[in-house]
């Protein structure tokens, strides 16, 4: 199935920012989305909004850290909708730190979301995907996936985890697209996260140029849609105006 109306699309994080634009822009162009967030009344009200626009929406409270809940979540999908056709591992956190103020719970937090939520969502989609004979994982990755910078070595860590992961996923099944997104500074609530002040100040000053989460949606509808045979690997989505 090439193209993207009739998909049906799992999106974790699809409570704001990215996800949330992605859900709005995928059911726009056809799609059947299915949106998982730890925020239930948000999801709510966006589900509404897309279904009372004519589009197709579900959406289940969803906590990525917990590989039974990410299973459960694709089980709802599939329930709902009959199958699984991509599965956009989005969810991600970002409370930026330098290593010396010694955040540890913080960067518990990334690694347990950023890296082991896309680990989750491979866990869960993986053997549907293997048993309809298709499918596609679209992974959120970062800038801070291709460079690193002070205060965000954690981050940036788990983001370049997210490509190594994608790639050796991409390498292991040549019956499965595989996408990684590179986002740079986006509006997003995921600076919202960030709790030591010096960072907060420099992150407040980097986002003056962030680009809408709707342009990063449009890039990932662009994997989407391309016909089976094509994989985008990956996009990197930036500000004209940035240097990083």
């Amino acid at each position: 199935m090439s193209g993207i109306e009739g998909k049906v699309i799992a999106i974790t994080g699809a409570s704001s920012g990215i996800g949330e634009a992605t859900a709005r822009e995928l059911a726009r162009r056809g799609a059947r989305v299915v949106l998982g967030a730890r925020r239930t009344d948000r999801l709510e009200h966006l589900a509404a909004e897309i279904t009372g626009a004519g589009g197709q929406a579900r959406h289940r409270r969803l906590d990525v850290t917990d590989l039974e809940d990410t299973r459960a979540f694709i089980d709802h999908a599939r329930t709902e909708f009959g199958r699984v056709d991509v599965i956009i591992n989005n969810a991600g956190v970002m409370p930026l730190s330098a290593l010396e103020a010694l955040k540890i719970d913080e960067w518990n937090r990334m690694i347990d979301v950023n890296i082991r939520g896309v680990l989750h969502g491979i866990a869960a989609g993986l053997p549907v995907m293997k048993a309809q004979g298709g499918g596609q994982f679209v992974n959120v990755s970062s800038i801070g996936g291709h460079a690193v910078f002070p205060t965000a070595a954690v981050y940036c860590a788990t983001k370049y985890a997210v490509l190594a992961i994608s790639e050796g996923l991409r390498q292991e099944h040549q019956d499965l697209r595989v996408t990684v997104i590179s986002p740079g500074v986006t509006t997003s609530e995921l600076a919202d996260s960030i709790t030591d002040p010096a960072s907060k100040a420099g992150m407040d000053e980097f986002r003056r140029i962030a680009i809408p989460a709707e342009a990063v949606a449009r890039a990932i509808a662009y994997a989407i849609e391309q016909p089976d045979d094509v994989d985008v690997s990956e996009v990197i989505v930036r500000p004209t105006a940035s240097a990083y």
